[in-house]
């Protein structure tokens, strides 16, 4: 598995493999989700820290296999077929996201 690390902090784990995840996490549409996604108040990402992708410690594992536990509990009614089966699970907690609708 795979953590990635902003300015030093893990951030998201994946289960995709070394090449996979750089494609992912450095994609141009994962990033701008980086930016989008607040945590505490505060984007992920602001565009210009460093993004570190390594392997996965044996914490990041377990809170990545607990997460994806507790989301096929959740998800046992839905049956979709995901060919990928690549799963992104947030090490950071992540603020209700804003669509932007909302006046203000």
């Amino acid at each position: 598995m795979i953590t990635l690390e902003i300015a030093g902090r893990a951030v998201a784990v994946t289960n995709a493999d070394g090449d996979q995840a750089r494609e992912l996490f450095l994609s141009e549409s994962f990033k701008d989700d980086l930016i989008s996604f607040k945590s505490e108040g505060r984007s992920l990402w602001d565009g210009s820290a460093d993004l570190t992708i390594r392997t996965a410690s044996e914490d990041e594992i377990d809170a990545f296999n607990e997460a994806l536990d507790e989301d096929e509990v959740e998800d046992s009614d839905e049956d979709y077929d995901n060919d990928l089966d690549i799963d992104v699970v947030f090490l950071v907690s992540i603020d209700e996201i804003d669509d932007g609708s909302s006046p203000g």
